[in-house]
């Protein structure tokens, strides 16, 4: 089993979670979605990521850019690096995917995180608004009153916190983390390949 922690404030997370569904398909394994609050993470364990957005060397970052836009287009995603609203207050986004895998599994909350990567990374809409959230309810045929009195419940709020003290726990330090057994992490869309590698040796040596 792949575990996937995730954040759909995230660009390279998008990325990930594009890219990883077929590929846990053809190697035929489950993937264990987590959704996390990257934020959080960052504040306890990263702190430098604030520093790297507002005083990051000037190349570097324009390079990340190029390699955000090549990624992009190898995936046949539309991406907008930065969208109008940057960074973005995710917690009722990832509290909603929490509620709907508890509710409805996978099948609900794909459907859904894929929507909020869609709106916020290539139509630049503001996910941290209950409005752009109930449009998005509607475009997936989630009932919104339910799904707002969900993620304003200590369980849903609890299990996204649980999630990412988990994450910290274990070592990650952003989104996407991603384990192939219960120590073996990588972290990043381009670490697929080194994820699929892993998969494989644990499939041929049980």
């Amino acid at each position: 089993m792949i575990e996937f922690f995730f954040d759909c404030s995230s660009p390279w997370t998008w990325l990930a979670f594009h890219n990883l569904q077929p590929m846990a398909a053809e190697l035929g394994v489950k993937v264990q979605w987590k959704p996390v609050l990257v934020g959080g993470i960052f504040n306890a364990v990263n702190p430098s990521v604030y520093e790297f957005r507002e005083k990051g060397v000037p190349a570097k970052q324009a390079y990340l850019k190029k390699d955000l836009q090549d990624w992009a287009h190898a995936a046949g995603l539309s991406i907008v690096f930065p969208p109008k609203v940057f960074p973005v207050n995710s917690v009722k986004a990832m509290r909603g995917c929490c509620w709907l895998l508890a509710t409805g599994g996978e099948q609900a909350m794909l459907p859904f995180a894929r929507a909020v990567f869609e709106a916020y990374w290539t139509r630049e809409e503001d996910i941290s608004q209950d409005a752009v959230l109930a449009q998005l309810c509607a475009r997936c045929g989630i009932d919104a009153p339910a799904f707002f009195a969900a993620i304003g419940s200590p369980e849903i709020k609890a299990a996204l916190k649980a999630n990412t003290d988990e994450v910290i726990a274990r070592g990650g330090f952003g989104s996407p983390t991603i384990f192939v057994g219960e120590d073996d992490m990588y972290f990043g869309n381009d670490r697929l390949p080194l994820v699929r590698e892993a998969v494989l040796r644990k499939i041929e040596t049980p």
